[in-house]
């Protein structure tokens, strides 16, 4: 984990001072931008590890900034951990479903925000290149792409994640609890119905070649990947 970079987004200077100082006794580098514009050129000039996101900027909200960077192919796989003070369900589902990897509300402690941090590292970290196929849709991990055909499919770093471990295990049903251990792994605070917004946004990204449906809902006990349907 040393040298790696964390971009700290938050129009707060207090918080972001105190979020550069947890991180620096832990050995991270960091850049600090207050609002969107700051944030974007912080981006340009320096790829960070990971980005640290307000949710309330005062120009472009943390929410749109995401969704924007999940666009880019330069920034679309740079994992995105969503700070804010908004504690409600469907803000969470929101900021994960907008390209937020992990949510953390306010007020936090820096132990949590480092092993935050050093989760959704070790998650985007790679490991040894395999190729995976199943029927059209092609997987390399070394290359970290996804195809189907010629056609390249757009995913996030956890959508990868979990694809992968798809394709590595077809035709078996795990429950949502063993998806967060096995994509997310064991002791990270991320609650289940995490589960159900990153198979959303999977299938939205597989859809336009068909193969949407290799991603299955097995009612009552929790997904399946199969190419027989």
């Amino acid at each position: 984990m040393d040298d790696k970079t964390v971009l700290i987004v938050d129009d707060e200077q207090p918080i972001r001072q105190m979020i550069d100082y947890a991180l620096k006794r832990e050995g991270f580098l960091t850049l600090e931008a207050a609002n969107a514009s700051e944030a974007r050129i912080a981006l340009a000039e320096a790829q960070p590890d990971v980005i640290l996101l307000d949710w309330m900027l005062p120009e472009t909200s943390g929410l749109d900034l995401a969704r924007e960077w999940r666009r880019s192919d330069a920034s679309a796989q740079i994992p995105i951990i969503m700070l804010t003070a908004r504690t409600e369900e469907e803000d969470k589902v929101r900021g994960l479903e907008g390209g937020a990897d992990d949510y953390i509300t306010k007020p936090f402690m820096p132990r949590e925000l480092v092993a935050r941090i050093r989760a959704v590292l070790r998650r985007s970290g790679g490991g040894d290149d395999e190729i995976l196929q199943a029927g059209a849709l092609r997987l390399d991990t070394g290359a970290h792409r996804v195809s189907v055909g010629e056609h390249m499919v757009d995913l996030g770093p956890t959508e990868f994640r979990m694809l992968r471990f798809f394709m590595a295990h077809p035709e078996r049903v795990y429950t949502r609890g063993q998806m967060l251990d096995r994509v997310w792994g064991a002791n990270v605070f991320v609650e289940e119905r995490t589960v159900d917004v990153h198979i959303r946004r999977l299938r939205k990204a597989l859809e336009p070649s068909g193969t949407d449906a290799y991603v299955q809902t097995v009612r009552g006990a929790g997904y399946r990947f199969s190419t027989r349907v």
